[in-house]
Order: structure tokens, then sequence, then C-alpha cells
């Protein structure tokens, strides 16, 4: 059965036509400076154009505070806001609430008790996205070629539709989706030649095997 695709961090026409034409049903664009894949307000607006509407546009964010999405968004149009930070369930409801977006919010897992984390967001959010948590030291949250346990997500029942992260490329796609139960996927630096540098051949690839599993 095809699993759905997020593509995230793309910083390139190129790149995004790529996903779009392949058959993506999320594009990702982070907004986040430490991150290589970071993209200004202002330069992204043409990127996220490129989307058509059907396909959902996903902002990346990581404990952004309202004036910076307020800069963000009106530049940019998005249809879902990803917090990939330590933002509080409180936080989340506040942001989903004045901004009128959905609302993904990343959980960080490496052991089954990380897994109640996403149950404190459940009614908060209307996607749930879990990642590897990254290494001790890291400056981002997210985009680390790190994968976890996907067993821990087996047979697991939530109310809100997830998002499987972490680690994620051509090679294991098929058994990320056959232990972990995900249908759908989010990968980024698996789809990259350096970290930041988005391949055009490898997203087609992964796109084409996600339609095979």
């Amino acid at each position: 059965m095809p699993v759905d695709v997020k593509i995230c961090g793309l910083t390139t026409p190129e790149t995004v036509t790529c996903a779009v034409e392949g058959g993506a049903a999320l594009c990702g664009f982070v907004f986040f400076p430490p991150s290589p894949r970071n993209l200004e307000p202002v330069a992204a607006k043409p990127l996220v154009n490129l989307v058509p509407d059907g396909i959902t546009r996903v902002g990346l964010l990581v404990d952004a505070d309202d004036a910076f999405i307020d800069t963000l968004l009106s530049h940019v149009r998005l249809d879902v806001l990803q917090l990939h930070g330590k933002e509080t369930a409180y936080r989340v409801k506040e942001i989903r609430e004045r901004f009128r977006l959905p609302v993904m919010k990343a959980v960080p897992v490496s052991r089954i008790e990380d897994l109640a984390i996403g149950r404190m967001y459940e009614g908060f959010v209307d996607h749930l996205l879990f990642d590897a948590r990254p290494p001790r030291g890291a400056t981002r949250p997210g985009g680390n070629a790190l994968a976890f346990d996907w067993s821990l997500l087996a047979n697991s029942d939530w109310k809100v539709p997830w998002l499987l992260a972490g680690g994620l490329n051509a090679d294991n796609l098929a058994e990320a989706v056959r232990i972990s139960g995900a249908t759908t996927l989010d990968v980024s630096s698996g789809v990259e030649d350096a970290p930041g540098v988005k391949s055009p051949q490898k997203i087609r690839q992964f796109l084409e095997l996600a339609q095979e599993v």
C-alpha cells in the first residue's frame, strides 16, 4: 500500500518542482537559522508558491515567537505549522488558535516512555510527528540523519494522524513502514547529497519507492 511522503527542508526551485512532480503529499520549508536548510521568509515566498493547491505546504518552526510567525505568514502562504522545538502544550494550543492554522507537533523519541509526550499534545494538534531524539549537544532538533526503534510505534493508537521521521532513506523506508505501521513518512537528510543540499535523484527515488511499499 503506497504511503504519503513529506519532503522537508526544500530550498531550491528545482527540488521543489521535483517533489511536486514526484508525488509528494507535503512539502516542508524550514525557518530556523541554525539549520543548513533555513530560509528567510522573503526568499521562501517564490519557492512555496511553486507548490500547487492539493499538496500541503508546511512551515517548520522551532520555538518561534508570535512576531516571527506574523512576519512569516505575511510573506508565505502555509497550510500547516510544524512546531519542532520545546513548545509546551499550552503554547501549541495558543499558536493554533491565534494563527488559525493546523499544527503539527514533533515529538523526539528514543525510548517507549517518550511516546507519553505525544499523548500530552493529542488534544491540541492536528498531526504528530515522531522523530529521533537529537544527540546531546546538537544544534538542531531534527534533520540529523538519526533513526529510532520503529517498533515503539507498532500497533499504537493515536487520535490524530502521525508521521514518521528520523534517518529515513531509500534503503530503509520499506522496513520503517513495515515495522512502525506508518502511513506517512517525513524525509530530509535521507534525500540529500550534503547537509541542506537536496538531490533531485534521491527525491525521485524515495517517492517512487514509497509508492511500492
